[in-house]
């Protein structure tokens, strides 16, 4: 005889199972269908980039990228920048100094470069160094390379160098070297000169800086203790007195973009048009300004006069200038550019600018 009880719970059990199972089937589906989406989201060929790139960033418009980007797992950072400061007491506060280096074509130059820097009395991990080569054609970026090698595994850690960056950005800005220093190309050769500083001071510059050291390829001969000495200076921004070394013996005045502006000098710039740029050291233009290399050296070493005007071959910079702003324009501020147009913008945000007229460094006798 046909039970229809059991029948009857035989086909609730059935009709249960259908539904499970097809609950699990719509939940294997759906499972596959976000792995396929999420798959496609995060594949190269579907996402919304550009055929090319530009200042080697890699740029997007495609929406999916900012939800793509919440699938990465969130990140947090608390750093103190009020105990960042640059100070007169640099050794005992480990305070760190990045030194800042452009270059092009420098391969004769660099073996005495590292040779002064490795002497310098500093410590060696409190001191950072970063170079930018741009439109070389001889071998500077190996020799960096090879240099970098040898100051970062040497035995002793106590004479390796904290960090050594190398950098390449090229500026397709050629200049034969007979022209270098022709009176109307500087204005464009300031620009590009300040566009490879600022390239290179946004790339290298980090939370651990306190102080900025900017130092060109040829300088030849300074102190070993030439770091603390301008650190104790106390000032924003300090210059020494860059002088040529002759082969004969004799010292010239070199780095003529350190100078002071005077009554002349101010009054001469009240009827230019304001895009019009000063340069020092061109019979073209005769600026009347008071040059660190013609101040009085007799003075001491840390006899400090104020400036209005800085070179690069070797100027030191508390970070927090940078930081807060004051870089290198490549276009006419205040009838500057470039190192002296940062001197400027830096005085017109308050800070300190001097020079150390009896204090000596030394540039090699080349082209420039």
């Amino acid at each position: 005889m046909f039970n229809t009880s059991v029948y009857e719970k035989t086909s609730r059990v059935f009709s249960s199972n259908v539904r499970l199972s097809k609950r699990f089937l719509v939940a294997i589906l759906s499972a596959i269908c976000i792995a396929v989406i999420y798959i496609a989201l995060l594949s190269p060929s579907s996402r919304g980039w550009e055929s090319q790139c530009t200042d080697n960033r890699w740029t997007t418009t495609n929406p999916a990228e900012m939800e793509a980007a919440f699938l990465v797992p969130s990140q947090f950072t608390f750093l103190n920048l009020n105990t960042l400061n640059a100070t007169t007491h640099p050794k005992e506060r480990r305070e760190h100094i990045l030194i800042l280096t452009p270059l092009k074509n420098a391969s004769p130059y660099l073996g005495r470069h590292f040779e002064l820097l490795d002497r310098l009395s500093y410590p060696k991990e409190l001191i950072s160094i970063a170079f930018l080569v741009s439109d070389t054609t001889d071998d500077t970026v190996q020799m960096l390379k090879e240099y970098a090698d040898i100051f970062l595994n040497r035995p002793n850690h106590a004479d390796r160098f904290h960090r050594i960056q190398v950098f390449e950005k090229d500026f397709h800005y050629e200049l034969p070297e007979d022209k270098r220093h022709t009176y109307a190309l500087q204005p464009l050769r300031r620009s590009v000169m300040a566009r490879s500083r600022n390239y290179l001071l946004n790339t290298a510059l980090n939370e651990e800086h306190s102080w900025v050291l900017w130092l060109d390829v040829d300088i030849v001969d300074y102190p070993e203790t030439v770091l603390e000495d301008l650190m104790s200076v106390n000032v924003d921004v300090v210059v020494p007195n860059c002088l040529l070394k002759r082969e004969d013996g004799q010292f010239w005045g070199y780095d003529k973009n350190n100078w002071q502006e005077t009554e002349e000098s101010l009054a001469l710039q009240k009827d230019l048009d304001p895009d019009f740029v000063f340069l020092e050291g061109y019979w073209e233009f005769v600026t009347h300004r008071l040059l660190l290399i013609d101040m009085p050296t007799h003075l001491g070493k840390f006899a400090k006069f104020p400036l209005d005007g800085v070179g690069g071959t070797f100027t030191l910079v508390k970070a927090q200038v940078h930081r807060e702003g004051a870089n290198f324009p490549a276009y006419p501020f205040q009838h500057q550019m470039e190192t002296e147009g940062f001197a400027k913008m830096a005085k017109a945000m308050g800070f300190g600018v001097y020079g150390l007229p009896g204090y000596m460094v030394y540039h090699t006798t080349n082209s420039s």
